[in-house]
């Protein structure tokens, strides 16, 4: 008889000026890292250039955190990257620094990854579901599904608050940061390992609690939401390779515009990341093996 596999989780915390959130949160996340059910071996911190004192905080009161420092403010997607790259650990748990983790938070989900086609897995906090995804009017949308008793596919794994398999996210690139700087790097992640076979859950055990005071939150909402829709749109650009589906997305982009005018601003933007959406383009058309339709079909209920 073999030895069962016994997986080590390295927890990763992007941070930036985070410093009032991590008075109140991180006390619970080492308290979570010391129960051995989560087998965690190592928190690290990804320091984003900030320029509060969370850094002198942290080495003050935490000095078991493994701390990584960014000099200046590279954007959510590298943060996470580096985390990732840094940690020594088959899976990677990611939390927002709004996030507080139960004590045995990742106990039950651990099982899950003895299946090797298993990607991500989104961990339950209240008010979160798991999440369809279709393509409507020319766009891809993101559906909130009815949480219930049981394990869902799910179109989307939150950078905020997720499992996921360290070897095949770097056998994918990690977060696109080129392309997206905010939080449009885990949907493009998502949807890439959609394309690629492997599988996406989310767990019905409650194993944390939202704050929400995300970065998002601290922007203001209307400057959220232009960011948002700007990656909306580079998501699509760069790997929406169906021809079909390509075409009706021109069509309800020209919808969009004729309906919204201010649109326009958002599209002019993405436009000017042109040239490396066309050469991220070229990469995901070589090495996706699930068709787009094929997706969307997984969530058509």
């Amino acid at each position: 008889m073999g030895r069962k596999k016994r997986f080590g989780v390295s927890l990763v915390i992007p941070n930036y000026n985070s410093l009032k959130l991590l008075e109140g949160n991180l006390e619970y996340v080492i308290e979570a890292a010391y129960y051995p059910g989560n087998s965690i071996k190592e928190v690290i911190v990804v320091d984003d250039g900030s320029y509060d004192s969370s850094v002198s905080f942290i080495r003050k009161r935490f000095p078991e955190v493994k701390l990584i420092r960014h000099k200046v403010n590279r954007g959510f997607s590298a943060a996470v990257n580096t985390g990732v790259r840094s940690a020594k650990g088959d899976l990677i748990a990611l939390l927002a620094t709004d996030v507080i983790p139960k004590r045995n938070f990742l106990e039950d989900i651990l099982p899950l990854f003895k299946d090797n086609k298993v990607f991500g897995v989104t961990l339950h906090g209240e008010g979160q579901s798991w999440v369809r995804g279709s393509f409507e009017d020319g766009f891809i949308v993101h559906q909130p599904g009815i949480p219930d008793k049981n394990f869902h596919d799910t179109f989307w794994v939150s950078g905020e608050g997720g499992l996921f398999r360290k070897d095949f996210w770097l056998k994918l690139g990690g977060m696109d940061e080129k392309l997206f700087g905010f939080l449009g790097g885990g949907a493009d992640l998502n949807y890439r390992a959609l394309k690629s076979g492997m599988k996406l859950y989310w767990t019905p055990q409650p194993g944390l609690v939202y704050k929400h005071e995300s970065i998002a939150a601290r922007l203001g909402q209307k400057k959220a939401e232009r960011f948002q829709e700007g990656e909306k749109l580079i998501l699509i650009w760069k790997n929406l390779t169906s021809q079909l589906l390509f075409r009706k997305h021109l069509l309800g982009l020209f919808r969009r515009l004729y309906q919204h005018p201010g649109y326009i601003k958002i599209l002019i933007k993405a436009l000017a990341r042109l040239g490396l959406i066309i050469k991220a383009r070229r990469k995901e058309k070589k090495e996706g093996k699930v068709s787009d339709e094929a997706v969307f079909a997984r969530f058509n209920y």
